[in-house]
């Protein structure tokens, strides 16, 4: 025995008047009738068909379902379920932006000697040609320094995937590493675009150096915690370890700085497109000057 459905068919005429082919509802039993056939004499019901949800026949006119609009609704209805999904994924995303106008304010050439570099040296931080044999510690190197300050602009903390006890500790900065690059940084000639030499920083100590009014430091490399909260800034001065990309091995001329945050896109970000800084460069053998600093999305 099949149930009698509690609830009105509003998709028809607003009330139950029977399945097509089967008998009334309402009587609560199923009863096998003959369907009515396309050829049938009654005027009424020639040329009507079984769409096994059948309004009354004086109704029919008036509420004929419109079939390509209830398609239509249904073809919408999870692509703006999609869109509530994608929106709150967004809103509780990190979103990293580097500052173009820190980068452009300070920029400079400084000369080193190798020896004072070592801790650098022993994190890649130097160009191919500072490890060759026979290179000698009192060997100079020529640095361009820049730098860097990063806001997280999200609705959440940008984390470091790899788990606290994953960091990786080097022992002459005495300090972790906990992603294998938070930044990359990248001369590029004017014209051809080619890679003429490279840096890249890892995560000297990923922490909130100041943050916005109204949002709170909430980690700090004392405290042995690395973050970035929203609405904070995590900032690297230009004279510190690694934060320069060696050009000894560079000629003078034109050429861009390309500065890329999260650039293995590790960490997940509501927006991908802000990433980058490209600033344009004029490199004298002695001396840089930096102009025309902007967000670019490679």
């Amino acid at each position: 025995m099949r149930e009698t459905p509690e609830k009105e068919d509003i998709g028809c005429t607003g009330k139950v008047h029977g399945w097509c082919g089967f008998g009334n509802i309402e009587e609560g039993i199923v009863r096998p009738q003959n369907i009515v056939s396309r050829t049938s004499t009654d005027p009424q019901i020639k040329e009507s068909a079984c769409g096994g949800c059948e309004p009354a026949l004086d109704q029919r006119e008036h509420h004929q379902p419109n079939k390509e609009a209830a398609d239509d609704r249904e073809r919408q209805r999870p692509r703006s379920h999609q869109r509530k999904h994608q929106q709150f994924i967004s809103q509780s995303l990190p979103d990293l932006v580097p500052d173009p106008y820190y980068i452009q304010a300070s920029t400079y050439v400084q000369r080193a000697q190798l020896y004072s570099l070592r801790c650098a040296a022993e994190e890649n931080c130097l160009s191919r040609s500072a490890y060759r044999p026979g290179i000698s510690d009192l060997s100079y190197r020529v640095l361009l320094r820049f730098p860097q300050r990063v806001k997280n602009q999200g609705t959440a903390d940008f984390l470091p995937v790899k788990p606290r006890h994953a960091w990786e500790w080097h022992s002459c900065h005495q300090h972790y590493h906990s992603m294998d690059a938070f930044s990359n940084y990248d001369l590029l000639d004017a014209t051809t675009q080619r890679k003429v030499a490279e840096g890249h920083k890892a995560s000297f100590c990923l922490e909130d150096t100041m943050c916005d009014p109204g949002f709170r430091r909430r980690y700090a490399c004392t405290a042995h915690t690395q973050g970035l909260g929203p609405g904070c800034y995590d900032t690297y001065n230009a004279n510190i370890d690694c934060q320069w990309i060696d050009i000894t091995d560079v000629s003078p001329g034109n050429y861009i700085l390309k500065v890329t945050v999260n650039p293995n896109f590790q960490v997940p970000e509501s927006d991908f497109t802000n990433n980058v800084v490209r600033c344009e460069l004029t490199y004298s053998g002695s001396y840089v000057s930096t102009r025309n600093c902007r967000v670019t999305s490679f």
